[in-house]
């Protein structure tokens, strides 16, 4: 079944130049895709069609065989949820607790059942002990914990991340990167990340290259990456354990194409044994 299919897809800004223009692709249930490209490709503005935040012009958009549209949008925004680039424009209350339980009070969820829901979804991002600090004094990394619960809470079919990571320090980076790739595997989620992190997508199930509002490639990594001049041509960076390894080629080294680090050093490794 598909998570997300997008046909056709087009929204202009300014109403003079497309932003996203005919884009078409799918996700199926279950996937953690990534959605990548240079700045303006295109990439957020498809992330706010999707999650409902912007208009579309025309296309459609299909949400586990909803149709986004006004008349079904309440329903899907109960089935889809965003975690912003900078999670201070997602808190709404003075603590982590209240922030939390925002949009279960939304969803009208009896307070008798709050408190559970809270504390479960605040151990799933391991911030059980800062439910009673303010958001505002928590590190980058915390906070974005904090967005994911609030989302987690709301028992979304699909959470699309946009650029979730980018404001973060290395650290902070990781521990989220590591908390979607978890959320993934232990819960069946379908994830639609948005972001500049190759590695990332090099972890990813599915990739979806954009350029100028258009969909350039779409494929595993494996796939997208094996077509490194069509990546270089839409000023997509290749994973660093790829530019070694062509690098690598260019001596004479013969190598298993491999694109991730765990792949490179086992290569290096099994090449060194048959020295």
């Amino acid at each position: 079944m598909k998570a997300v299919e997008v046909k056709n897809l087009t929204f202009s800004y300014d109403q003079k130049k497309n932003a996203v223009d005919d884009v078409s692709f799918s996700v199926e249930k279950g996937v953690y895709a990534t959605i990548i490209g240079h700045n303006g490709s295109g990439k957020s503005t498809v992330a706010k069609l999707i999650t409902g935040l912007l208009e579309k012009k025309s296309g459609t958009i299909m949400i586990e065989g909803l149709e986004l549209n006004d008349e079904n949008l309440r329903e899907l925004r109960n089935r889809i949820g965003i975690v912003f680039q900078n999670p201070d424009n997602q808190f709404i209350g003075s603590t982590v607790r209240d922030d939390i339980a925002f949009g279960l009070e939304n969803h009208c969820v009896p307070q008798t059942d709050m408190d559970d829901i809270i504390n479960e979804f605040a151990e799933k991002v391991r911030m059980t002990k800062y439910l009673d600090h303010e958001p505002t004094r928590l590190s980058g990394g915390q906070k974005q914990r904090v967005a994911i619960a609030g989302v987690l809470a709301m028992h979304p079919d699909v959470i699309v991340f946009d650029e979730a990571t980018s404001m973060l320090d290395p650290q902070g980076k990781d521990e989220i990167k590591k908390l979607i790739r978890n959320l993934h595997k232990d819960k069946g989620l379908t994830i639609l990340s948005i972001t500049h992190d190759i590695e990332e997508v090099t972890a990813s199930d599915y990739v979806i290259a954009m350029n100028r509002g258009k969909v350039a490639l779409c494929g595993t990594p494996q796939e997208i990456f094996k077509d490194t001049d069509k990546l270089r041509s839409v000023n997509i960076a290749l994973p660093f354990a790829l530019q070694f390894e062509e690098e690598l080629r260019r001596c004479g080294v013969k190598m298993n194409r491999t694109i991730t680090m765990e792949g490179l050093v086992e290569e290096l490794c099994r090449l060194h044994s048959n020295m």
